[in-house]
This record gives structure tokens, sequence and C-alpha cells, in this order.
């Protein structure tokens, strides 16, 4: 029996764009109103957003870029480099630089930088909700083959047609939302500035690597095995939560009171 396949209309560009701006901004807004709960000012959450914005793209372009560049860069206008409505942003890429990015921002304004990234955390999964689904729009970060009853089907002039998919961007949207209400319900319940984040960077790199034995869309030349370039930064990101958990919470026990830092 054929699978009852759910065939994709036209790739759109823009419709890409839309899911990336409002990504941002459903992340940035929720963040906004959770903020008081624990004493951060909305405001300081909105000034941050443009900082977050700039070094989640400039991360995300940036490992596209190094990691794909004999394949879609090498003898191309130098431009292409920073065509991003073409897709090509890596997610990892994009967390690092956002992290960084609000580091600076957090130090300079001279902030608690865990008690703001607890806001950030649930939001930052919420938006990665959207994102999935311009990539599924966009037609990249798609899955391998396969013949179940939800498979995807690309149109005409894409690089799997006629080939039935793993929904992997549905994989990982469905797994995000979930996480995001996970996250949000631990934000109310949280015992130490850190532990949302933490448990954010924990939960991700286990869900996204999940996702990672479906993707379809690496060459051989990027994979290690079985292991994808994601699963290899997973394994680093599940480290950075465990270990960020562990001084959070043993900087609890030592005090007795949640410290903001």
């Amino acid at each position: 029996m054929q699978p009852i396949a759910f065939r994709l209309g036209s790739l759109s560009v823009h419709w890409y764009g839309v899911m990336m701006a409002l990504a941002f901004f459903s992340g940035l807004w929720t963040a906004a109103r959770r903020a008081p709960r624990q004493g951060v000012r909305p405001e300081l959450v909105m000034d941050l957003g443009p900082w977050l914005i700039v070094g989640a793209i400039l991360g995300a372009r940036t490992v596209y870029v190094t990691t794909y560049w004999q394949e879609s860069f090498a003898g191309q206008p130098i431009w292409e480099i920073f065509m991003i409505q073409h897709g090509g942003l890596v997610y990892y890429g994009g967390l690092i630089g956002a992290v960084a990015a609000g580091l600076a921002f957090l130090r300079l304004k001279k902030a608690p930088v865990w008690n703001v990234a607890d806001v950030l955390a649930p939001s930052i999964a919420l938006g990665y909700v959207f994102g999935r689904i311009g990539c599924l729009l966009n037609g990249c970060c798609y899955g391998q083959i396969c013949s179940l009853p939800w498979a995807i089907h690309f149109p005409e002039g894409h690089e799997t047609h006629p080939n039935g998919l793993h929904p992997t961007q549905i994989y990982d949207s469905l797994l995000s939302l979930v996480l995001y209400l996970f996250l949000a319900w631990l934000y109310r319940r949280r015992k130490f500035d850190g532990q949302v984040f933490a448990s954010y960077l924990l939960s991700y790199a286990l869900t996204r690597s999940f996702v990672e034995l479906f993707r379809g869309d690496y060459g051989d030349t990027h994979r290690h095995g079985r292991l994808t370039p994601a699963h290899l930064v997973s394994i680093g990101i599940f480290m950075a939560g465990a270990v960020l958990f562990a001084v959070q919470s043993k900087r609890l026990r030592h005090s007795g009171s949640p410290q903001s830092r």
C-alpha cells in the first residue's frame, strides 16, 4: 500500500523569511512577558533582542559557510556568502553566536546572566518550532527516504523528488513544542539560576540527536560513521549543560538561596 504523502507546494523563500522573523518575535515576546516574574525588566529583554538576532545570524551563517564551502561556495561570487534568503543557517552555530552576543550584552549591562538565561530558555525552544517550519517550506534539513504513511514529498525540482522522506523538520518542531511546554513549567518551579537554561541545553541535545538519526541531507563527507556533525556538537552542548547544572546547583547548596549571576 502506498503511503499517504503530504505534498508541499512550490518552495517559498518569502515564507522562509516570515517563519524566521516569527521565530525571533515569538521568542522575544514570550520572554519579555515572563521576565517580571523573576525581577527582570522586560525592557532589558527587548534591548537584548537585536544582539541575539545579529549573533544568531552571524553564528548560523558562519558555521554553514565553513562547513559547506566546497559544495556551495567555492568558485561562486563572494556575495553568495551573504545570501541567507537562499537558506543555509546552522542552528547550533546560531545558538552559539546568540549565547556569545547575549553574554557580552549582559556583562556590559551588569545584568544577572543566568537569571536572564532562564527567562530566555523556554522562548528559544518556542522560536525553534517556527524556525523548523521555515526549513520545511524552504526544502532544507530534509530526512531520509521512507515509505511511511506520514512521508512528505517535495515538488519537482527538489533534489529528492519524487521520493517520500521522513519529515524531520516536523519531528524537530513537535519535539521543541513539547520542550517549550516543559521549560515553561520548570521555570515556575526552578530552584537556582541557570537551571532552566541548563535543562534546555541537556534536553535539546537529546532531542536533536534523536532527529538526526533520520536526516538525509548530509553527504558522506560530512558523516562520521552514523554520526552527523550535529551529533558531535550535541555531545558538547550536552556536556556544557551538565557542567552548568552542576556548578549552579552547587552554588545553591552552599548559599542556601538562588544566586543571580
